[in-house]
């Protein structure tokens, strides 16, 4: 059963000390229960506040060990103040903003946080998409010297899926893309639409062999295929969305290198812009993060 605050009043309640924090990351990592990840075994002794040891096989495990919060030293009821702001900003925050907003120590912190939790907003083993789906690419990055359309340099390339739900813009998947070559769109569509799909696109020759793997394919236009026509309505709107989002909350800070991770976010909190409540997608947003596997600072800067 899915079981987060509503309202903030409400998260101020529940979360104010380490222990019910410490209580509610054991109830979603161990839903059923302790579980030992070597044996299985569903009985264990405390150690301390965080460890457990198996009464089985004796392998001692911590709540928060394989998690974002792996090796942490700053306190759960901080962590858990973060994913609230995080998840309750309509348009989320920059690093800044929450260095400001939480009192964290520094940028750098606050900007590795945002990293680290962003890389838990894929949920794993999360639905392809599937049905009727809007196919195109993009380009983002600032405004530089250069032909425009699929040939731009110095930007990065993102194809950009939109299933079509009731003539409105379903979930949405974005991926960054190496070139507009069949063989790197044909990759994405496959890790990123279900099989027996039917895809709508432009008439750019990359996307012609969709119908040999697997996928239905419909041509809306076989004439001009220059960037910036209306060809593709939900792809040109999330397009627009999302570099809006990024000049706004993020200044247009944002380097190539992880632009990855920000369209991770974006892809997050659109695809959940109908929630009732905003505290749903601060329990999704912490289930994800006892799954996903921990990430260093260093890796994420060498990114």
């Amino acid at each position: 059963m899915e079981d987060y605050p509503l309202t903030q009043l409400d998260f101020e309640k529940r979360f104010s000390t380490e222990e019910a924090c410490r209580d509610y990351l054991f109830s979603i990592r161990w839903p059923n229960g302790f579980q030992c990840p070597r044996c299985k075994n569903d009985k264990a002794w405390p150690l301390s506040e965080f460890h457990y040891q198996c009464s089985n096989c004796n392998y001692q495990v911590s709540i928060i060990a394989g998690t974002i919060f792996h090796s942490t030293n700053k306190p759960l009821t901080i962590w858990f103040r973060t994913i609230w702001w995080i998840t309750g900003q309509k348009n989320g925050v920059s690093a800044l903003g929450l260095k400001r907003v939480l009192g964290l120590g520094s940028y750098r912190t606050a900007w590795n946080w945002l990293h680290k939790l962003r890389r838990a907003m894929v949920t794993p083993g999360r639905n392809l998409l599937s049905g009727v789906v809007q196919v195109d690419e993009s380009y983002f990055g600032g405004q530089k010297q250069g032909k425009r359309g699929r040939g731009a340099e110095n930007k990065t390339l993102v194809l950009i899926a939109a299933e079509i739900n009731n003539s409105r813009i379903g979930r949405i998947r974005l991926q960054i893309i190496e070139d507009a070559s069949a063989q790197s769109l044909e990759h994405a569509i496959r890790k990123n639409i279900n099989k027996g799909s039917l895809i709508q696109t432009d008439g750019w020759p990359g996307y012609k062999n969709f119908t040999s793997i697997g996928y239905g394919h419909n041509i809306v236009c076989k004439g001009d295929t220059e960037m910036g026509e209306n060809l593709l309505p939900f792809c040109h709107t999330v397009a627009s969305l999302v570099k809006r989002w990024l000049l706004g909350t993020h200044q247009g800070g944002v380097s190539h290198k992880h632009l990855e991770y920000y369209l991770d976010e974006f892809t997050f909190r659109f695809n959940r812009r109908y929630s009732k409540h905003r505290g749903k997608l601060f329990y999704r947003l912490i289930e994800n993060a006892v799954q996903v596997e921990p990430v260093t600072n260093v890796k994420i800067i060498k990114k």
